[in-house]
């Protein structure tokens, strides 16, 4: 059985066991979290939401809280002594899926 979630605005395909990194979301680690924004559920039967299935969602829980590699941003104009160097470190949360919740 799987899931499609949205959050952060990406959307993800998540299975009960799975770890999935995911945008930052307040919390602790140990603590758990409900997404509710779910668009479809596979399993015995398919369920397509429009936009989302009600009744459906997914537990998880935190894992950990972290931050991504650095990405260097470096912008350069030849000729005119034009040069920017910039890094950027992007906040993500590690989640487990515990368990997939159909709508009853």
């Amino acid at each position: 059985m799987y899931a499609v979630v949205e959050t952060g605005g990406k959307q993800l395909r998540v299975s009960e066991g799975q770890t999935v990194r995911v945008e930052r979301i307040p919390g602790e680690p140990g603590q758990e979290v409900v997404l509710d924004r779910v668009l479809l559920v596979s399993g015995e039967q398919t369920l397509v939401g429009t936009p989302w299935v009600p009744g459906a969602r997914v537990v998880a829980r935190i894992v950990q809280q972290g931050k991504g590699r650095k990405v260097v941003v470096f912008k350069y104009k030849p000729k005119v002594r034009y040069r920017r160097k910039r890094g950027h470190r992007q906040p993500f949360t590690a989640l487990r899926i515990e368990r997939i919740e159909l709508p009853a």
